[in-house]
């Protein structure tokens, strides 16, 4: 058994800012199931949303997340989320984020994508994610409170169920790569997941993304909601060996075109905005057009723009689209949706609490409110960072409360009854089934 101050499931954005704020406090252990910079947050292209600008105000923010979000959001926290933005971003430029800035290298060079009225996307280059998570990993690094376990996965949460008052969650069983599961105990537990898009046939999620978060938290009587409403992001790269590389919204923020076959836009027949309209309108629009026309894919020209400006702004998306015979500055780019972002989850109040005492969630993991039907572009990162300094202050509330109690004792991992299979393709037949059942059936349209 290992004892810690918290624990943290994950080491995306939510979770590594949480740990740097917790390890300030006590100790704290980030688990994560591969390396700890494979996380959604690193295969982030687009950035962070946040008003910056004189032309901008947090009212159009707030109303733009509002209408993304299709009635649907709860507006107390998406005001509260959008009005601590420019304060997270203070955060991750201390830790060592660097954004791309204007030609003088002062005022940040601030991108427009999809359902946005105004430009507001912070970001470092395409690669946001990648610059974030670097940054908080070598932050990290140098906290001796803080303890990473790769290549490790938690199985269940350590849950005591008293015969009167809430639940309490004191930890999780985490699966050691050579095979034993060992009770992590923690004050405060923090779910950092990310969602589930890989019960998808197509997804621009890592592999990791398989909602174990939101099934642990389920299985031990936590409250989720909106489960049902998954995003698709409509741009993922059309090719058989591009394993859904994401063609950042920020292409069609800077003058990129939707565009059949045959080189005709059709945008502009479902949205005012065209091809910056929000994103669940986008992809069902692709979705369309393709099965309308018979095509494969559709297409996202962006030949008209400057080609030394594409290379600039896009080094990793022209890099990659390279590397399959797609030059972005002379030939559209073959897209399709997949699917992208889990807008429910396990629901939580405005500090990450989830209904279990001692478990908090934060990130794609829970469901705060913010992105109601549909997430608006950039936001995600956003609310991240905002809910993660939230449950910190709760957490190490929590953990003076209780640091002079004693704690509870797990029992050990039940191994009675189970045996290695000799027989995994089993296993594989059934999460081939369930990801094509899901896209089938479950999809894009219902």
């Amino acid at each position: 058994m290992k004892r810690f101050d918290f624990l943290v499931i994950g080491s995306g954005i939510a979770g590594l800012s949480f740990a740097l704020r917790a390890a300030q406090k006590g100790t704290v252990a980030v688990i994560t199931k591969k390396d700890r910079a494979e996380a959604a947050t690193n295969y982030a292209q687009g950035g962070i949303a946040c008003v910056m600008a004189d032309d901008d105000s947090f009212s159009r923010h707030v109303e733009d997340t509002l209408t993304a979000g299709d009635g649907l959001c709860h507006e107390k926290v998406v005001r509260r989320v959008v009005e601590h933005g420019p304060e997270a971003i203070e955060s991750l430029i201390k830790w060592g984020v660097n954004f791309t800035r204007d030609e003088n290298g002062k005022a940040f060079d601030l991108g427009r994508e999809g359902g946005h009225t105004a430009r507001r996307i912070l970001h470092t280059k395409d690669y946001t994610g990648r610059e974030v998570e670097r940054a908080l990993i070598a932050a990290a690094k140098k906290n001796a409170n803080i303890s990473f376990y790769d290549n490790h996965y938690a199985v269940d949460l350590l849950v005591r169920y008293p015969f009167e008052g809430e639940a309490e969650c004191f930890g999780a069983y985490i699966l050691h790569t050579g095979g034993q599961i060992e009770p992590f105990t923690a004050t405060a537990t923090v779910l950092a997941t990310g969602g589930a898009g890989k019960v998808y046939l197509y997804t621009s999620n890592p592999d990791i993304a398989t909602g174990d978060g939101i099934a642990m938290a389920y299985r031990a009587g936590a409250k989720v909601a909106n489960l049902e409403f998954m995003q698709f992001h409509p741009t993922c790269l059309y090719h058989p060996y591009a394993k859904n590389f994401l063609i950042s919204e920020a292409v069609r923020g800077e003058g990129g075109v939707l565009k059949r076959a045959d080189g005709v836009s059709f945008m502009e027949r479902y949205h005012p905005m065209a091809s910056l309209a929000p994103r669940d309108i986008v992809a069902r629009a692709i979705d369309a057009e393709i099965k309308k026309t018979g095509s494969d894919c559709a297409f996202l020209d962006i030949t008209h723009r400057d080609p030394a400006f594409v290379r600039e702004r896009f080094p990793a998306i022209y890099q990659k689209c390279l590397e399959f015979d797609i030059d972005m500055t002379k030939t559209p780019i073959p897209v399709v949706p997949a699917a992208h972002y889990t807008c429910g989850g396990v629901a939580t109040d405005l500090e990450g609490k989830t209904t279990i005492g001692g478990l908090y969630a934060i990130g794609e993991v829970s469901f705060t409110g913010l992105h109601g039907a549909n997430r608006l572009a950039s936001n995600s990162l956003l609310e991240a960072l905002v809910f993660s300094k939230a449950a910190a202050k709760s957490a190490l509330d929590l953990h003076r409360e209780k640091s002079s109690l004693p704690s509870p004792e797990p029992d050990p991992w039940d191994y009675a009854g189970t045996t290695d299979s000799d027989e995994e393709v089993v296993i594989t037949q059934n999460w081939d089934e369930i990801r094509r059942f899901m896209w089938n059936y479950v999809g894009l349209v219902r």
